[in-house]
């Protein structure tokens, strides 16, 4: 099924499965995709699926819509083209072009990977899926309502915050986790220093403050 991988700064944000045949995408919360910031138009764009063919469309916006770096009014997608619109980049994966087993590590850190040929050890488990980079971490809670939760760090990327006021997005990198800033007015706090939308390593016991509630970082 296609799907749109949103980005800024190489930082992933969200991903959206296009299951309807017209998905919209704006500055607008009334949009499919909607990207907060004032580079984006109202109603930005659109993506019609037509069968396993998506076009994407131009909506007259105000800074443009750009394929590849290049500018477009109306146009098929092909897998792995690149969106640009102001700062965000908008992957368009289409796994029926046939994704490769690098694009499924990337996407899905826990996704099941395709059965290699039969071999004398086909029974043995694949881990590599799993743990992408031989590195285990989690996010510790240690105020508000939800106090010494634990959350484990298994997926590409996971986002943390309140939405609107101060969200943040952990990426799983093979030399290990790096944090930014998605949105929201109050920047979260890496060890008392604000975090910006620039991505930052994580280091085992740092501290993270966002929308009042502290957690920490912590790595096996």
């Amino acid at each position: 099924m296609p799907k749109m991988i949103v980005s800024i700064d190489g930082v992933v944000i969200k991903e959206v499965q296009l299951t309807k045949d017209r998905t919209t995408l704006g500055r607008r919360p009334y949009n499919d995709i909607v990207i907060d910031n004032l580079a984006v138009s109202g109603e930005h764009a659109v993506l019609q699926m037509t069968g396993n063919e998506v076009y994407l469309e131009d909506l007259n916006s105000t800074n443009g819509t750009y394929v590849n770096g290049k500018a477009v009014k109306k146009q098929l997608l092909q897998n792995s083209d690149t969106v640009e619109i102001g700062k965000y980049k908008i992957k368009y994966i289409n796994e029926v072009a046939g994704p490769t087993f690098e694009k499924t590590m990337i996407l899905k850190a826990g996704a099941v990977m395709p059965p290699p040929p039969a071999r004398a050890d086909a029974g043995a488990a694949p881990t590599a899926a799993v743990d992408l980079a031989g590195v285990k971490a989690t996010i510790k809670v240690l105020s508000g309502a939800a106090a010494g939760r634990e959350v484990p760090l298994v997926k590409v990327v996971t986002t943390i915050g309140k939405p609107g006021v101060a969200v943040a997005a952990i990426t799983k990198r093979p030399h290990g986790f790096v944090v930014a800033h998605v949105e929201g007015g109050n920047k979260p706090t890496l060890n008392g220093a604000a975090i910006s939308a620039e991505p930052v390593t994580l280091k085992n016991g740092d501290l993270l403050e966002l929308a009042g509630t502290q957690m920490q970082f912590v790595q096996a």
